[in-house]
């Protein structure tokens, strides 16, 4: 992709546009391998769930993915209220000595992990004035999605559908409306299962795709993340070309006929 074209968060350009969750693998060795074949540059940690020093004499992430090499993603995923979140991602920029790019997540249930949007708003209302820069998981719900980048969010990330269940892009639709509707990039996050997920995702205009369970439940993480990294790049080619019109009803030949030479049969005596 040409550099011009880099995704820009809070102020900073990534070349690639495909985020990667370190949770779920088999062990930390695994996770390392399974993000550097997808050439993401941005991962999330789940804080309440991934030792990233909060737990002494345990393996850190932190040694298998150096902080030099990525940008750290802190999540609050487990979180059920505003304050709980706000609680954790304290803690996390306690962790990572300042770290301000933090991924707020703040769930309505724990079946269904859809985001509790009143007490997303009001936490992210919290972050901001403390000086986080906040990427939020919301509904796909425009005007939402609106209000998020107003209270001064650098990234909305509707969900595709419910969190690991690898259904895909549900609504398009309300994607498209998100998309058209705020200013900060839009990334969908939750429900991606497999790499033509990600492309049409990136087809349709998003800004990125970030993803965990898809790439770390495969039966080849490795080369599932390698089929993600190249799906995201073929999507927002695609978009950037700008894709042929639908036509219904009608069918065009791929070879123009006018103007082609055709041979005449001698008539007959």
């Amino acid at each position: 992709m040409a550099r011009q074209d880099e995704l820009v968060v809070a102020g900073r350009s990534y070349s690639s546009r495909l985020l990667v969750g370190t949770g779920k693998y088999k062990d930390f060795a695994e996770t390392r391998s399974a993000i550097e074949a997808s050439g993401a540059q941005i991962v999330t940690v789940a804080i309440r769930r991934t030792n990233i020093g909060q737990t002494a004499g345990e393996p850190s992430l932190l040694e298998f993915l150096p902080p030099s090499k990525f940008t750290y993603l802190p999540n609050t995923a487990g979180c059920y209220n505003a304050q709980d979140a706000i609680r954790t991602l304290r803690l996390a920029r306690e962790l990572l000595d300042g770290h301000k790019l933090v991924k707020l997540e703040v769930l309505g249930d724990p079946q269904s992990l859809y985001p509790n949007m009143p007490e997303t708003l009001v936490a992210a209302k919290q972050l901001v004035k403390e000086g986080f820069d906040v990427m939020v998981y919301c509904s796909d719900d425009p005007i939402q999605a609106k209000m998020l980048e107003e209270i001064g969010c650098v990234a909305v990330m509707p969900l595709a559908s419910l969190i690991g269940s690898g259904m895909g892009i549900l609504n398009p639709w309300n994607l498209q409306l998100v998309i058209e509707r705020v200013g900060v990039p839009v990334l969908v996050d939750a429900g991606v299962g497999t790499a033509s997920d990600a492309a049409v995702a990136m087809e349709l205009g998003c800004d990125g795709v970030l993803m965990n369970t898809a790439i770390a439940a495969a039966k080849n993480p490795v080369m599932m993340a390698q089929a993600m990294k190249k799906a995201v790049q073929a999507g927002r080619e695609a978009f950037l070309a700008g894709r042929m019109a639908k036509k219904l009803y009608s069918a065009t030949p791929s070879s123009p006929t006018a103007g082609a030479i055709t041979s005449s049969q001698p008539k007959a005596a």
